[in-house]
């Protein structure tokens, strides 16, 4: 039978300890953020199987490597998750070390597959593809890390990264079957492939962003 919670003493440790550092990230990473790869991957747990403390924990530490240069985020964050000594209180060394690869392997970008389900759950679930949701992060990415780019700088930079990470032709990757990102994926290429929709979104979010900023 599969355990539909997370142990509350590792939630209170969580939610206490470690969730509170995304308030230092960027507003594409930010507490928000966390906590939509943290729900999504719980879903997952159900069509996978996977243990569900591993999962949560993973979820939660996923982005804490953003303390650094976000090139090499997923590294940084995997030795943060496998030198937390206070995680030993309910994994052992080999599911920590499973844990470590997992945040590893959740970038986008990267070139193989994830080593375990558990690199595939938190993957899949940091790929957030929600049509507005991903809009508003790219956005949101390129308004904290290029303040020098005028409005059609940032327009530049937005298109350059969905066509190379989510159209038909872009490197990111699904990979649980059946997940709801496959359907959600081929409604965000679509609009990819009609420019001025997409420029109309664009507009939009941007404005709102500025104005919240």
């Amino acid at each position: 039978m599969i355990n539909n919670t997370p142990s509350l003493d590792l939630v209170e440790f969580i939610e206490t300890q470690i969730l509170p550092k995304y308030a230092e990230f960027d507003r594409a990473h930010n507490m928000e953020h966390v906590t939509r790869v943290i729900r999504s991957s719980l879903d997952l747990v159900k069509v996978t199987g996977a243990d569900i403390n591993m999962v949560y924990t993973i979820a939660a530490y996923h982005d804490l490597g953003m303390c650094g240069h976000r090139a090499d985020h997923h590294i940084r964050g995997g030795k943060i998750l496998e030198k937390d000594a206070r995680l030993k209180k309910w994994f052992s060394p080999e599911q920590i070390k499973i844990m470590k690869e997992a945040v590893e392997d959740h970038r986008a970008s990267a070139s193989r597959a994830p080593r375990s389900i558990y690199g595939k759950i938190v993957a899949e679930a940091d790929r957030d593809i929600d049509v507005e949701v991903v809009i508003r992060r790219t956005i949101q990415f390129g308004l904290a890390n290029y303040p020098e780019l005028d409005k059609d700088g940032h327009w530049k930079r937005f298109l350059e990264h969905m066509q190379n990470k989510y159209s038909k032709e872009g490197y990111v990757r699904l990979w649980i079957p059946g997940s709801p990102n496959g359907k959600k994926l081929s409604e965000l290429q679509n609009m990819i492939e009609q420019p001025v929709k997409l420029h109309e979104a664009f507009d939009k979010i941007f404005e709102e962003e500025i104005s919240n900023a």
